[in-house]
């Protein structure tokens, strides 16, 4: 199974901010089947690799 990166914005940084960050990087948003309402975004970089922003650290969730 592929492994898959997850980021979260650093303090200081809003997760708005580092998504319009990764994006102007050249990443693109990615659905693979997540429902609306949770407290991630599913990303891809420019070569496909796919990896989440989380809103909070993990152990938060």
């Amino acid at each position: 199974m592929p492994s898959r990166l997850t980021a979260i914005a650093i303090d200081g940084v809003t997760t708005a901010q580092e998504l319009d960050r990764l994006l102007a990087l050249g990443a693109r948003l990615a659905d693979v089947g997540q429902p609306a309402d949770v407290s991630w975004v599913v990303l891809a970089d420019p070569e496909g690799n796919e990896f989440c922003l989380l809103s909070r650290p993990v152990q938060e969730l």
